[in-house]
């Protein structure tokens, strides 16, 4: 149901404007090559301005104009953002707060997901939207909600819910007692309604079955509002939403399986923030700085539904409030874009067209500024989407090249959240402090040295292996068959495990998978226990090495190489470092925290048809880049300079393309490894011997030919 061509726009929000400007908006979107407008989702009291009262024609002018002129739409549902009327009329509808106050109204996401009045008003508004609007020609699609699962929900009727959810899943206060240990420090329950409120909880099992129980709330809102869509769209009409990766409440495997495309909101730092070879983050803790995270996010957008996937929102001018602008350099906008259409997106839309004059993000940058006039950023928006499409017949069916698979796995996110091997801050008691980052930052390390290795990932949810998810008919999940398609599997921070999951990597492992096995993976079951087994539990015996003992890495430790292993100069473990022992393993690289203490960081053994490689530590960019040169064959495409990058897709002719991103200010030469013509209708390369010349942050965009 996803469109053939590259769908390019941006938000568009009339409604948030002092004055009309859509014919002249209509026109520059038509002079930059914009083909979809996403619209509606942010104005629920502009639909509805008083309890049963609606005002649905106040969009039709812009859709139809849009249609006009080849411009297609996607309808937002406003139910993220509640009116004032609901407010004021249904207290009962707000959040509650850890301790039970009631969450203030004047921003958004405040509200109850599953109270029933609420459902009430939700159902209406979309059923009012959907089938006024379904048949007319412009609409494309439908996002549920917006950003889901923002806000963790303290009601009563949320851990009234909760309590049913666990009386239905466990059958008997006796046997949650003796699965959650609630012997310790006296928690044992008599009744359901001893249960005592998540406020006060201090037991990791208790915390993983809440957040999932928080996740399903969400996923429920989802599914409902998928319902009323679904009883009025029209057939070619696809069903998706802006998923923003990470949140609280949100599993991002579970809710991708209600949506026909799977879709998310990019945001990344620019400037130098991008740069690969010497990043200068800002401390923005919302948005992800360095060269790899457009990548990054691409494919965890691409695992959600193993398929391509839109992007809904993402850089167009400065992102952020009015302290922290850091607009891009010239040529990061195009580079951030075609990042994206490499790994998978068949959407790039930019939040939004026109900046607003008022409001919370009234300094969030946008296509056209404040004064509504075409400046830098359309006119380079406006090449990108005359690149796009001149070049939207060798980009369709795109499927992204993969090297090395990774997983992901929410459910342990959420618990090393909770139980974090890194502390926020170590002044503190740490393992009573969350650190919600802990499980990506780990993860992160390791996408790392795909990426500065010049290879490409496929990440893959746990739960899509094991079956618990739906993934495509030819997405390969039994391990034989995974592992001749990816002979490279990356488990790091795998701390949540059932025995399922080992099982499933113990065979992977023995069809010839190589399994590179990173640290706090295996360690804690399905409930966030510890398991009894030496770890790495039930891979022990395949690894030929193990560990009981683990330390923090106040500070990071320089590697040796041993028994003729490669490692690049400057490697480095940092911030955890497992004890590993080794029992007919190689050592191929320690570390040594003390004159008393030289630990291995990193071994390997031959098991069955294939091989284990245990990582013992958060490695620094070098070191991630050395595993990965010891797990795959060079790339061919790996560019001489270091801040430079190659990806790579298969389009539906079956045609090769490639990418060379330059991450610098810096203009660089690159030699090609194959024959390559380019798709940007400037050059056209016919010696590839030759190679090719990169601007400051420049993309080459190519197809492999034949000689």
């Amino acid at each position: 149901m996803s469109s053939k061509k590259i769908l390019f726009g941006a938000a568009y929000y009339p409604e948030y404007q002092r004055s009309s400007h859509l014919d002249e908006d209509i026109r520059l979107m038509r002079g930059a090559d914009v083909n979809i407008i996403r619209v509606g989702e942010g104005s629920w009291s502009h639909w509805e301005p008083e309890d049963g009262v609606f005002d649905l024609d106040w969009l039709e002018p812009t859709l139809d104009k849009a249609y006009e002129n080849g411009i297609s739409a996607i309808i937002g549902m406003p139910t993220f953002a509640i009116p004032q009327w609901m407010a004021r009329k249904h207290p009962e509808i707000a959040l509650r707060n850890p301790d039970g106050s009631p969450m203030p109204y004047g921003w958004r996401e405040e509200h109850n997901y599953s109270q029933s009045s609420y459902v009430f008003y939700e159902h209406r508004i979309i059923e009012q939207i959907v089938r006024r609007y379904a048949s007319h020609p412009a609409v494309i699609g439908w996002q549920l909600h917006n950003e889901p699962g923002l806000r963790i929900d303290y009601s009563v009727s949320s851990f009234e819910g909760f309590k049913d959810y666990l009386r239905h899943k466990y059958r008997s206060v006796e046997n949650l007692n003796e699965q959650w240990g609630l012997v310790f420090w006296s928690h044992e329950l008599s009744t359901w309604d001893d249960l005592w409120k998540p406020a006060g909880n201090c037991q990791p099992q208790y915390d993983i079955e809440w957040r999932r129980y928080q996740a399903l709330l969400t996923d429920e809102m989802l599914g409902r509002q998928r319902a009323i869509v679904e009883r009025y769209r029209r057939p070619d009409q696809v069903i998706t939403v802006n998923a923003a990766l990470g949140r609280d409440t949100f599993d991002e495997g579970l809710s991708a399986q209600r949506l026909d495309v799977a879709g998310s909101d990019i945001y990344y730092q620019m400037q130098n923030s991008m740069s690969l070879k010497d990043p200068e983050p800002i401390d923005i803790d919302w948005v992800p700085a360095g060269a790899w995270q457009t990548a990054l996010l691409s494919d965890r957008t691409y695992a959600m539904k193993q398929e391509p996937f839109y992007v809904m929102e993402t850089d167009g001018g400065a992102i952020g409030g009015s302290a922290d602008k850091f607009p891009s350099f010239p040529g990061q906008q195009r580079l951030g874009a075609w990042q994206m259409v490499a790994r998978g997106s068949r959407m790039i839309e930019y939040w939004h067209w026109r900046q607003t004059h008022f409001g919370t993000e009234m300094y969030w940058g946008a296509i056209l500024p404040h004064d509504g006039k075409p400046g830098r950023v359309y006119k380079e928006t406006a090449a990108l989407g005359h690149e796009l499409r001149a070049a939207s017949a060798d980009l369709e069916g795109l499927v992204p090249d993969a090297d090395v698979a990774m997983l992901y796995s929410v459910d342990s996110r959420w618990a090393l959240s909770y139980e974090p091997p890194i502390a926020n801050d170590y002044s503190r008691a740490a393992h009573r402090t969350r650190n919600p980052k802990v499980y990506d930052e780990i993860s992160e390390a390791f996408y790392k040295g795909v990426f500065l290795t010049g290879h490409q990932a496929r990440i893959v949810f746990d739960k899509q292996l094991t079956g618990e998810l739906s993934t495509p008919q030819d997405f390969a999940t039994g391990p034989a068959a995974f592992a001749k398609r990816y002979p490279v599997l990356i488990a790091v921070a795998q701390y949540v495990s059932d025995d399922a999951l080992l099982q499933w990597l113990r065979q992977y492992v023995l069809a010839g998978g190589h399994l590179i096995l990173g640290p706090r993976s295996t360690y804690a079951d399905d409930l966030a226990r510890a398991r009894e087994e030496t770890m790495p539990a039930m891979l022990g015996d395949l690894a030929k090495a193990s560990y009981q003992e683990f330390s923090a890495l106040p500070h990071d430790l320089k590697v040796k190489a041993e028994n003729g292993a490669s490692i690049r100069q400057g490697s480095c473990a940092t911030k955890w470092l497992d004890y590993l022992c080794g029992s007919g393993s190689t050592v191929l690289a320690r570390v040594r925290q003390s004159a008393a203490l030289d630990v291995p960081v990193v071994t390997t053994a031959a098991a069955g048809a294939g091989r284990v490689t245990m990582v013992g530590t958060v490695p620094n960019a070098d070191l991630a880049a050395s595993i990965l040169d010891f797990a795959l064959p060079a790339s061919p495409w790996l560019p001489e300079h270091d801040f430079v990058t190659h990806n790579s897709a298969v389009n539906a002719k079956g045609e090769r393309l490639h990418w060379l991103f330059n991450f610098s200010d810096m203009q660089v030469h690159e030699q090609l490894a194959v024959p390559c013509t380019a798709l940007d209708g400037q050059r056209v390369v016919v010696d590839f011997l030759r190679g090719i010349t990169l601007r400051p942050w420049d993309v080459a965009v190519l197809k492999e030919v034949a000689i």
